[in-house]
């Protein structure tokens, strides 16, 4: 199959490609630091030798960006599936956080989503079908404190894959929500909720047992490929 993974260098976008790659299929991996990315892809090619993996760098937050990454994608292969991963963490409450913080968690976390998913589902439905991911968050389910513009994103993007989910009901392409709890992955730097929260609180139920790379990347892609091959699994909370 032709797996299209945006944030596929690092934490759970790299986790779930390795799981694709042990199974041979080819790789469409995007982030944004090209070195990091294109050291992902070296890696991933010498551990799966049997699968091939395709990498471009791109800002998908950037609609021009995201078409770029699409057009090239679709010049090589059509989608049978989308991990919609690529977003950012960034603590705060609405009354005090900076200006613009609202913009680039909305930029990062929808619509990179919304762009990308907008190039390629037409070419998926006319090929026969699909099936896209939206990697969401506990934070796109409840809100807490300090959760602030990126829980707004996250629910934002668990409204996009709702909708999305219906519009393609008919057209062969699925359409699964994961939410998983904390990950130690970039988005959080060097920062241990679990011992010092964000100013107003932090993620819910983050504990240092949860910040685990690997074990979540292996959940997020058995929801993946749970989906993948079930028309009933319109969600899967993995943390």
């Amino acid at each position: 199959m032709n797996i299209v993974i945006s944030g596929g260098a690092r934490g759970i976008g790299r986790a779930v490609a390795e799981q694709f790659a042990a199974e041979g299929h080819s790789l469409f991996l995007c982030a944004r630091n090209k070195a990091v990315l294109e050291n992902t892809g070296k890696e991933i090619r010498e551990k799966f030798p049997n699968c091939t993996v395709n990498v471009m760098a791109a800002d998908l937050s950037e609609k021009v960006n995201a078409d770029s990454f699409a057009d090239w994608c679709l010049a090589q292969a059509i989608p049978d599936i989308l991990i919609n991963n690529a977003g950012g963490y960034k603590p705060g409450n609405i009354i005090d956080e900076a200006d613009g913080t609202l913009e680039a968690m909305m930029n990062n976390n929808l619509f990179s989503a919304y762009y990308l998913t907008r190039k390629l589902v037409q070419p998926m439905i006319n090929n026969g079908g699909g099936h896209i991911f939206n990697i969401c968050s506990v934070a796109s389910l409840d809100a807490y404190a300090g959760g602030g513009s990126y829980s707004i994103s996250k629910f934002a993007l668990n409204g996009f894959s709702k909708n999305l989910r219906e519009e393609l009901k008919l057209q062969s392409v699925k359409v699964t929500t994961v939410f998983p709890g904390a990950v130690l992955t970039d988005s959080w730097g060097d920062f241990d909720n679990s011992a010092t929260p964000p100013p107003g609180g932090g993620l819910p139920d983050c504990h240092p047992s949860h910040f685990n790379n690997s074990a979540y990347g292996d959940m997020s892609y058995k929801a993946v490929a749970a989906g993948s091959t079930r028309g009933d699994h319109p969600q899967a909370a993995i943390g």
